[in-house]
């Protein structure tokens, strides 16, 4: 049988068994073929392949003239450059552990806000929003014992710029100096303070504060028809004295408006010794606060504020008018440097006028001196002179070493331990009785009364009548003056206490020594102050002032009897006299003391009560240092006179009717 025939077989170069042919003219590279199988390759010819990962195909056969096999395409240069950056799966998981960890940054964070400090984050967001607004208190008002009001709080309106809105508007519309133009006539302030404001850095500046509600109004009319930039009013408060310098020495003043302190401060008198009373609380609203408005569901408060406490003065408004127009024409008329007037309810201690002159418009504080601005008739100290001499006639009868018909030998002059004391007046030797010494004011006199008390109880009847302290007013700046302690006293000290020098007293406290006498005896504690004012207008009073007993009924009543003789035509001043009524009281021409150890000039008073027989006001004149004239009953006592009718007519105080029993002033002849 025959074999079938075979196909032919084409030849072909030889190619080793771990190359790969390629064709002539080919630029791909020759890749290492991958063994048959059943033939055998070396070991590191394998393993080498494995690792560089080559692939190997089996030749396959083809016929004479069919092309050689397509190899796969050579990747790009930007592909190789990509492939070298490394495998996309460990960017992937680079990425996803990057995310994670600054999750966990976050996560950590969110716990420490919201956990931690939350509550501190929430706080300072709510501070953020929160806005207050202070409510002003206001002020207790001041009256006279009537009701008339003296100082009261009313509406005004306060001008205010932004320089930054001001400096911002510039180049529009109005500059600084233009708007500093416009406002000064309608503010009242000089225009280069105004520009000096205007052009500062902040985004605050007061301009004008206590306006009137019509020149507020003024001020937004113009900044509304010219545009001003920058420049507000607001309502606002201020203190208003409706009757200008009547008691302004006792009312004081508030001062004006500061960033400081926006109600004012108080200067003197009563705004300032009972601002505390006065002033109230202020309150306040707080509210968190969205696009200019307070957001209604976030928490809200609101505290009103408390009103002061109004002051009723015990100050007779007509009566204190009357007193400082006599008192400051008394002081023009004898060139005086000053001068005081008091008027007092002797039974209840009440000050019904209180006059200083030179004073003050409390409304235009500054247009005075400053000595002019507090009390001089509290402050403001001198020697009595004459007008002590009741001191040591009450002493003298309350120790029983006189009676007012006691006779008295009065010469010219008397030396005592080698130092020489005088009458006013050169007269021969004189019987006087003590009533007489009194009424004639007898230095020499007084001192001999003096010598028989002893200088003990001459300084503990000083002492008892208020000397040497403060009257018990509580007022700003009240002296106490001066008494010396009786332990140092020279051998001068006697005789010189005893007619009034050597000792410093105040207008007030000697005020209060006559008021005793002519209230039997007993020393009322001076009042200003009648109650207090509620925001609805109850008036609660003043607890009833301290007294303490001085002198004995009779006593008292026998000093009052002694100083009707004063005003007598034998006595010093008879032109205190008022027709109707009893007068009683006593003249002072005391030298003034110049500060250097020695006397320039003097102080003319009189003090007295009326009626004589029922003491019920009291009046004291004080002039300082007049120029034209200096006795008390020539130019103190004509004032006394006007001011204490005025007052009995204004009290509605009629005459006793009865007629004056006066001792007798010169001792009786014996025979």
């Amino acid at each position: 049988m025959t074999p079938p025939p075979r196909e032919p077989v084409t030849a072909r170069p030889h190619v080793p068994p771990h190359r790969t042919a390629r064709p002539a003219g080919s630029r791909q590279p020759v890749r290492r073929a991958r063994p048959q199988s059943g033939t055998a390759q070396p070991r590191g010819a394998q393993a080498a392949a494995q690792a560089r990962g080559a692939q190997t195909r089996p030749a396959r056969p083809h016929t004479r003239g069919a092309q050689p096999p397509r190899r796969p395409k050579r990747p790009s240069r930007s592909a190789r450059r990509i492939a070298r950056r490394g495998r996309p799966e460990r960017r992937l998981r680079l990425g996803l552990a990057l995310t994670l960890a600054l999750m966990a940054v976050i996560s950590v964070r969110l716990v420490q806000l919201q956990g931690f400090d939350g509550a501190t984050y929430a706080d300072t967001a709510t501070r953020a929003r929160l806005s207050s607004v202070t409510i002003p208190a206001i002020r207790g008002a001041i009256t006279d014992r009537n009701g008339q009001p003296l100082a009261i709080t009313v509406d005004a309106r306060t001008v205010f710029a932004n320089p930054k809105l001001v400096a911002a508007d510039a180049a529009q519309h109005h500059d600084a100096a233009q708007t500093a133009a416009v406002l000064a006539p309608l503010l009242g302030v000089p225009q280069a303070d105004i520009l000096d404001r205007l052009t500062r850095t902040n985004e605050f500046q007061y301009l004008a504060r206590g306006l009137t509600p019509a020149q507020g109004d003024a001020v937004v009319a113009e900044v509304s028809r010219l545009k001003l930039a920058g420049i507000f009013v607001q309502a606002d408060k201020k203190r208003e004295y409706p009757a200008g310098s009547l008691a302004s020495n006792v009312i004081g003043f508030v001062g004006a408006p500061s960033p400081e302190n926006p109600a004012g401060t108080p200067l003197g008198g009563y705004e300032l010794a009972l601002d505390s009373l006065l002033k109230g609380h202020d309150g306040k609203q707080s509210g968190e606060m969205g696009l200019g408005t307070i957001i209604p569901v976030a928490s809200n408060t609101f505290d009103p504020a408390v009103p002061g406490t109004g002051v009723q003065l015990t100050i007779d408004r007509d009566i204190q008018w009357r007193a400082q127009k006599l008192l400051a024409d008394q002081v023009k008329a004898t060139g005086a440097r000053g001068g005081y007037a008091t008027v007092m309810d002797v039974k209840t201690g009440e000050i019904l006028a209180l006059a200083v002159a030179p004073t003050f418009d409390a409304n235009d504080p500054g247009a005075a001196p400053a000595e002019a601005r507090g009390n001089a008739a509290l402050s403001s100290v001198y020697e009595p002179g004459s007008v002590s001499k009741v001191i040591t006639m009450a002493a003298a009868l309350q120790a029983g070493v006189v009676t007012p018909t006691s006779e008295v030998t009065v010469h010219q002059s008397i030396n005592v331990l080698g130092r020489t004391f005088h009458d006013a007046e050169h007269h021969g030797v004189e019987k006087l009785t003590v009533a007489g010494v009194l009424a004639k004011s007898s230095n020499v006199g007084t001192i001999q009364i003096a010598q028989k008390l002893g200088k003990d109880k001459l300084y503990a009847a000083m002492r008892a009548f208020g000397f040497g302290e403060k009257t018990g007013l509580a007022f700003p700046g009240e002296s106490s003056g001066s008494l010396p302690d009786v332990a140092h006293w020279s051998n001068s000290t006697l005789p010189t206490v005893a007619f009034g020098q050597g000792v410093s007293v105040t207008a007030l406290q000697v005020a209060s020594v006559y008021a005793t006498i002519a209230n039997g005896g007993v020393r009322v504690t001076p009042t200003l102050i009648s109650g207090h004012i509620a925001a609805d207008g109850t008036v609660t009073p003043m607890p009833a002032p301290e007294t303490r007993t001085v002198v004995t009924p009779e006593v008292a009543a026998q000093v009052r009897r002694m100083l009707e003789s004063v005003t007598s035509d034998l006595g010093t001043a008879p032109e205190a006299r008022i027709p109707g009524y009893r007068v009683a009281g006593k003249t002072g021409t005391a030298q003034r003391p110049n500060g250097h150890g020695g006397y320039s000039g003097f102080v003319a008073s009189f003090v007295g009560f009326a009626p004589a027989d029922d003491p019920q006001l009291l009046v004291s004149v004080v002039l300082d240092d007049p120029k034209n004239g200096h006795f008390g009953g020539k130019i103190a006592a004509p004032v006394f006179r006007e001011v204490m009718k005025f007052a009995l007519q204004t009290r509605r105080i009629p005459p006793t009717g009865t007629k004056a029993q006066p001792y007798p002033l010169v001792a009786a002849v014996r025979p």
